[in-house]
């Protein structure tokens, strides 16, 4: 059954109405993004249709996933017969002569224990070592063939050339976890130290490529399993020599990312094109969010005031339908209704058979779609595609090809003023979860009685109204945002929006709960993790408490099922996309039983009713309790902040418990169980007692209890002010707010006192502490200065250290949601 609509969704329906207007795909108004992005979205349907540009322009590398996968989308202007490229890059491609265990079968020899020092030679016997095929790793990493279960692993690969490479460029490609070596020929290419990567590729040095002969050569590789999954994977590419095509660019002119949209501007000779990627979620609309289509639109103008013959073209690669590009793909044109499509997807279609953190899809297929009275389309090698553009001014190729690149190709003919078009990309992923042992289809389709190409038509006939309302929404967060925070805070909601819904996926649950599951990037796979969603929150309780309750039911099924017999909250549901229950090596009772009880509160705030808490109010009763016993001096134990390790006794957890049970009382309140609400009043404000007397340490709050001369961000603290439980003085806002000013460095205020690292999502959370914007625009102006400034092209990291341009870890992750927190402040003080 479909969710209704909520009254601050119907709100936000409002503000942002539907107006039929001519069809457009010039921006109207608003305030541009000055902000230099550390990574510009371009496609954001989910984790896995995701496709961002990592440099300044966007056809100076080449359209990737959020891991930083290529995901080639390359895109050219051809004016009076000369070719532009405005998007992508033509890359050398590579093919491998020695495959990985991902894309082929190969046999190793290796050994657990510690080998003569010279293992590494060819000539080394290695008779009394074991056999076996690669990949070697731990259960659960992807393709693994051998299992590898102590810390170190020594392998060596005899490899057969069938010609000399002494002057080929080669390239070696590895995934491992942890420490590795890598020797080719007894000499040493890679050493990485204390890291974890997957598909990593490295040009061979040519002293060692050189040494690459006809016939019997040897790759031999140490690797060492520090904590968790151990991985040890590797083969070697070979360039392949091309002629390209599109080898002039445009001239980018600017670039603007507003919430829904990503508008470009270049000069293509005498002609300038503008080029608009847009994501429409819109939150009112749950099918909408749900749709996996997003837009290209296009406007070209004559800069010389003459007549010019112009044609544009758009070419994607199987990549986007593959976890790895050696994998094996079919592509596909067709038409049907009113568009022409392509299409492409691996051949091996195993549905929902990969889970884990840096994989990308492979299955369903990945589409691109125009009305087919407008555009040519076509499959086919990437090479030929592109020389057809650059000779015709369309293409014209095969209708099926394995391995082949998908193209589409518009004439805008004679353009003396202004010409306008658009194409659309899409992925039909078929099923989009397994939720404890019920593979789900998407929202969209979760009765599979809708088919891609009807998802395509409906976006087609919208995409008039909806770049209306993508304008005037952009216009009004950005504007409503530039009003709350200021303008270096507005930047940065407008470049949190599409990364944060994107990291979600919305389906219905068997018993017809909305269910909107978070993928946890980068920082472990995991799916539906509560203290993911606890920093993620604002942003939907802003727009559509309807989807906060999508991240909250799934955890809440868990514990009232009976699976997850604990007295407070699972961590997560398992590794995306498969959620049948928590894989994550250990709890944390405290911070996620604190997390569902505030955020099940802030929807009753959100919504002016507790009628969600009162569907789950038995479960509740019990995380109170929990709280009670548990929450005020907590044990050793982990909290949201895992990376920092382990911590006893942890000051700002145990505000969390007691704001939790702050919570808990308004809802008892407003349900009318008073003996609840009594019973927790008194505990709840005891707590904050003995939390303001124990914590002291002169100027300040500790870090914990034992600890003093130490500090910490009071982020959860924040929740007392807006649910105005007035659990805690003012006094104790004051004294933090005025301590975190004298501690921030130049890239923002460290996460406390241990490390020198930092995360925004709770900067921004300590920032609305403060009592007026000016203060708060303090704790916000370095976190936009590092984000301008990183050298780590990536979607926005949470994660990052205050002292330098770099981040610790994470990227495109959905917590950036959490930066609306000041808005939602705002939102929450209008309300009666």
């Amino acid at each position: 059954m479909k969710k209704t609509i909520s009254f601050f969704a119907v709100l936000f329906f409002t503000a942002i109405s539907l107006e039929g207007f001519a069809q457009s795909n010039v921006k109207v108004g608003g305030v541009k993004n000055e902000l230099r992005a550390p990574a510009y979205p371009l496609i954001n349907i989910d984790t896995y249709t995701s496709g961002w540009s990592m440099t300044d322009n966007l056809y100076d590398s080449s359209v990737k996933h959020w891991t930083g996968k290529d995901f080639p989308l390359v895109g050219a202007l051809r004016v009076d017969g000369a070719v532009y490229r405005f998007m992508g890059t033509e890359d050398v491609p590579l093919m491998p002569i020695i495959g990985m265990g991902s894309s082929e079968e190969w046999i190793g020899s290796y050994t657990f224990q510690t080998p003569e020092k010279n293992w590494i030679s060819p000539s080394y016997d290695a008779k009394n070592w074991k056999q076996s095929k690669g990949v070697f790793g731990t259960k659960g990493e992807s393709n693994v063939k051998t299992l590898w279960e102590t810390e170190d692993i020594w392998v060596r690969r005899e490899i057969t050339l069938k010609e000399d490479y002494k002057n080929k460029k080669l390239y070696l490609k590895y995934s491992h976890d942890d420490d590795t070596e890598i020797y080719i020929n007894g000499l040493e290419v890679v050493n990485t130290g204390n890291a974890c990567k997957k598909n990593v590729l490295i040009e061979i040095p040519q002293n060692v490529a050189k040494t690459l002969k006809k016939g019997k050569n040897i790759i031999t590789a140490h690797c060492k399993n520090r904590v968790g999954g151990g991985l040890l994977d590797f083969g070697i590419n070979i360039e392949v020599p091309i002629v390209r095509h599109l080898n002039t660019t445009a001239i980018q002119k600017s670039v603007d990312v507003q919430a829904t949209q990503t508008h470009y501007k270049f000069t293509c000779g005498n002609v300038d094109l503008d080029l608009t990627f847009m994501a429409p979620l819109l939150m009112n609309n749950l099918n909408l969010i749900s749709r996996p289509v997003n837009y290209i639109d296009y406007t070209v103008t004559s800069n010389d005031g003459k007549t010019h013959d112009v044609a544009i073209y758009f070419e994607a690669a199987p990549n986007w339908a593959l976890d790895e590009p050696s994998q094996l793909s079919t592509s596909t044109s067709f038409e049907k209704g009113n568009l022409a499509y392509v299409k492409t997807g691996s051949v091996s279609q195993k549905l929902l058979d990969k889970k884990s953190d840096d994989v990308r899809i492979d299955w369903g297929c990945f589409y691109l779609s125009g009305e087919k009275n407008k555009v040519k389309n076509a499959v086919g090698n990437p090479f030929e595609l592109r020389s057809s553009f650059v000779k015709n001014g369309n293409v014209v190729l095969d209708k099926q090809a394995k391995n082949g690149n998908i193209a589409i190709s518009e004439s805008l003919g004679k353009v003396s003023k202004t010409t306008s078009g658009k194409i659309m990309l899409g992925y039909d992923d078929i099923y989009s979860l397994q939720y404890f042992g019920e593979n789900l289809r998407p929202y969209w389709n979760d009765k599979g009685n809708k088919t891609i190409e009807t998802a395509f038509e409906e976006a087609n006939t919208e995409y008039a109204t909806l770049k209306s309302e993508c304008n005037k929404f952009d216009d009004k967060l950005m504007s409503d945002a530039v009003k709350t925070g200021g303008k270096e805070y507005a930047e940065l909601c407008v470049l949190a929006y599409r990364q944060s819904i994107s990291a979600h996926k919305l389906v219905n649950a068997p018993n017809g709960e909305l269910l909107f599951m978070s993928k946890e990037n980068f920082s472990g796979g995991f799916i539906n993790t509560v203290d993911v969603t606890y920093p993620s929150a604002p942003l939907y309780l802003y727009y559509n408490p309807e989807l906060l309750k999508g991240m909250l039911n799934g955890i809440y099924y868990y514990s009232e099922s009976g699976k997850w017999a604990k007295p407070y909250p699972a961590h997560d549901l398992g590794t995306y996309p498969i959620a049948n229950g928590q894989v994550y090596g250990e709890d944390m009772p405290v911070e996620e039983c604190g997390n569902v009880v505030i955020l099940t509160a802030a929807i009753a705030k959100a919504e002016g009713n507790a009628n969600y808490a009162k569907k789950h109010w038995n479960t509740l009763k019990i995380w109170a309790e929990f709280l009670s016993r548990e929450g005020f001096d907590p044990a050793n134990q982990l909290c949201t902040d895992d990376f920092a390790g382990h911590l006893a006794r942890n000051t700002n957890l145990s505000m969390k418990a007691i704001v939790a049970l702050g919570a808990y009382v308004q809802m008892a309140n407003e349900l009318g169980d008073k003996t609840e609400a009594d019973k927790y009043a008194l505990i709840a404000k005891e707590m904050v007692r003995k939390w303001m007397e124990m914590a002291k340490d002169g100027d300040h709050y500790a870090l914990t209890f034992n600890d003093k001369e130490t500090w910490s961000q009071k982020y959860n603290l924040v929740w007392d002010k807006l649910l105005k439980l007035n659990l805690f003085p003012s006094s104790v806002y004051e004294t933090e707010v005025k301590y975190y000013l004298t501690k921030q460095n130049e890239y923002g205020l460290p996460l406390d006192s241990r490390a020198k690292y930092t995360k925004s999502d709770w900067i921004m959370w300590t920032g609305v502490l403060s009592n007026d914007q000016s203060t708060f625009e303090k704790f916000i102006k370095p976190i936009h200065s590092f984000m301008n400034v990183t050298t780590d092209r990536v979607p926005m990291s949470d994660w990052y250290n205050t002292d330098s341009k770099k981040k610790v870890g994470f990227q495109a992750r959905s917590v950036v949601g959490g930066y609306y927190l000041k808005m939602l402040e705002d939102k929450f003080n209008e309300k009666k």
